[in-house]
Formats: structure tokens, C-alpha cells, sequence
């Protein structure tokens, strides 16, 4: 008989994302590449590839752009029998990449989505949970108003009363809300959730809590104002574990990245990568945030798990794309030592 699969379970809006192809600005773009993406989804997109039983969550049009989107999370093996249907409008996602001293820029139009009129009564907790072993959200479902906050919390509470773990990503976007209406929404969901994970910007923009020391835009980072901002989320909010990425970027085409596990008691620290040229970063943190779930569902000790989950997302960073289409073979290989990109024949 095969062992079980782990399951996960992802909450939150799904999207069309649209960006000119290559570097391209969007003022002179006259195509469009057409891609489909939502931070929860792609943790499950990864986690469906190595292996996991993967659910996303979410309300898409009964339209052809909401059955194009189900499909297309179909296609890297995504259970989509949860996602509701109802509104007009999928919420869309403009991205210009950057190049060198260009940053990348995105444009939103996720205003009256279908995810927004979201009912109560459309997600059947009980059947949604069944197999679950984890439920994953991040900080752009509650942005999206009361209507989406009643529901995560339907979820939430039905994770918790089934022992499910649970997982934030903070994922603050100045652009849904202010820190202002941030703070207490997201303090309020806390004491449902395991498993903490942000950057520096989420830490100080949702929680008031900064790194001193740091300048991101400058490109410092101080490892030991990472460690007290992990510290003090983990006592603040009863957390067992808080993590971060680390990322420094030297330009648009150049980052170095590392990741960061406290378990309440130790701070873990991975090896740095440098990553260059960056293909596409948008993705990164959900692909540090689903080899995390991996590494923890799998057992592997914390070390392990953060330098597992910093080495996936590293070359998450080569993928043209939101969706980390990595095998474990390849991250392996990586976290063994080869970093050299030659052909595999």
C-alpha cells in the first residue's frame, strides 16, 4: 500500500497576470503574455509538483477568463473542486520586469473581483478540510474586505478545531491597504496561525516591529535585527516557528538570497545564493514559503527545512513566471553543491 500524501489546502484571489514579454515597459508594450497566478496558488502549484495533494480556494467568474484560470491551475495538478463561481471580474495583474537599476513594477486591478462578493455559505469547511494537513494564507486575502475575512475566518477556526497547522505569509501590499487597517486585522488573525512568514517590510509595515539597522533599499541587512524581529513575532503571537527571506538586491538582475527559521528557541540561517541573472522574482517568497511547508511536513529538522525552502526558491528565480516548476531532484542537486547551470543530457 503507498503512504499517504500530505495535503495542503490554499486560500486566496486568483488572477490573470498579464506583462509585455521580456523587459519590455508597459507604455510600449503591444502584446501581452497571459499567465494565471495568486500567492496561494503558487505554493500549491510547487507543492503539487513534488508530490503533495494540493486544494485551491478561492471565487473566479462562471465566465470563460474564470474557467481559462481553473484550467490552467489544472494543468500543473491543482484540485480546483473548491473554487466557487460567481461576479464578473477575475482580478488582474499588470507586471513590467525590471532590468539592471530598473525595478519591477505591478499594477492592480482587483477592485469589485469576484472573490470580493465571496458568500459564507459557497466553502463547505468540513469538506474542504477533510485530508488536510495544512491551510496556507497570506496578507493579500483579508486586504480584499469583510466579505473575504468572514470566510478566511470560517476557515481558520475549522483548521483549528481539526488540528490542521496553519501558515501566513504576511505578503503586505501598500497598493490593497494601509498599515493602518493592516495591523488589527491581521493581529486579530494570528492566534490561529503555526507558522509566521514575512520579510522585513511586512514585519514593520503590518506589526510596527523594523529591523534596525537595515536598509533594504540600500541593500544592508543586519542578521541579528532579523533574529529579535523573529523573536519578538514568536512571543507577541505564541508562534512556532517565524521565517524570512533575505534578500539583497544589488540590482533588478542581480539579488542575493538567503532564508531564515527561528523554532522559539534557535535562529537558522541558509547559505546565500547569489542569483544572476534574475529571470522573473515575482513568486519568490511563495516558492520559500512552499519549500518550508515541505521541509516541515516532511519531518526535516529546522536547518534543513530553511535551507531547503531558500534553495527551491532560488531557483524559483530562473522561471519565467509566478509558479516554481522545480523537481526535488533539481533542489537537491542544488543544496548538494551544484550551482553550475551546465546541460543535463
Amino acid at each position: 500500500m503507498s503512504a499517504r500524501r500530505p495535503c495542503m489546502v490554499g486560500f486566496g484571489e486568483l488572477m490573470l497576470r498579464l506583462n509585455p514579454p521580456g523587459q519590455q515597459r508597459l507604455i510600449q508594450a503591444d502584446a501581452f503574455e497571459i499567465r494565471y497566478t495568486g500567492a496561494e496558488a503558487n505554493v500549491a502549484v510547487m507543492l503539487a509538483g513534488l508530490g503533495f495533494d494540493t486544494f485551491a480556494v478561492s471565487r473566479v467568474p462562471g465566465h470563460e477568463l474564470g474557467q481559462a484560470c481553473v484550467n490552467f491551475l489544472r494543468r500543473f495538478g491543482v484540485n480546483t473542486d473548491h473554487v466557487a463561481r460567481g461576479g464578473d471580474h477575475l482580478g488582474i495583474m499588470y507586471l513590467e520586469a525590471g532590468a539592471a537599476q530598473r525595478g519591477s513594477k505591478v499594477i492592480y486591478d482587483r477592485e469589485h473581483t469576484a472573490i470580493r462578493d465571496a458568500r459564507r455559505d459557497e466553502f463547505d469547511w468540513d469538506a474542504i478540510l477533510t485530508d488536510a494537513d495544512w491551510f496556507h494564507f497570506s496578507g493579500t486575502a483579508p486586504a480584499l474586505g469583510d466579505n473575504v475575512r468572514a470566510v478566511l475566518m470560517d476557515g481558520l477556526t475549522a483548521a483549528r478545531e481539526r488540528g490542521v497547522t496553519v501558515s501566513c505569509d504576511l505578503n503586505y501590499r501598500a497598493k490593497l491597504w494601509s498599515p493602518e487597517e493592516a495591523q488589527p486585522v491581521m493581529t486579530g488573525l494570528m492566534q490561529y496561525v503555526d507558522v509566521l512568514i514575512g520579510n522585513e517590510e511586512d514585519a514593520a509595515k503590518v506589526f510596527g516591529i523594523t529591523a534596525e539597522g537595515s536598509d533594504v533599499a540600500r541593500g544592508d541587512l543586519v542578521l541579528a535585527s532579523y533574529e529579535k524581529v523573529a523573536a519578538e513575532l514568536a512571543r507577541a503571537f505564541d508562534l512556532r516557528y517565524v521565517a524570512t527571506t533575505l534578500r539583497t538586491s544589488v540590482s533588478a538582475s542581480i539579488n542575493h538570497w538567503a532564508g531564515m527559521l527561528y523554532d522559539g528557541t534557535r535562529h537558522y540561517v541558509s547559505r546565500s545564493y547569489e542569483i544572476h541573472p534574475v529571470v522573473d522574482r515575482v513568486g519568490g517568497g511563495d516558492s520559500f514559503s512552499a519549500g518550508l511547508i515541505f521541509g516541515l511536513l516532511r519531518g526535516l529538522d529546522p536547518q534543513s527545512c530553511v535551507e531547503w525552502a531558500t534553495a527551491a526558491s532560488c531557483l524559483k528565480h530562473s522561471i519565467p513566471g509566478d509558479f516554481n516548476l522545480v523537481s526535488e531532484k533539481e533542489v537537491e542537486a542544488l543544496l548538494a553543491g551544484d550551482a553550475s547551470g551546465r546541460v543535463q543530457r
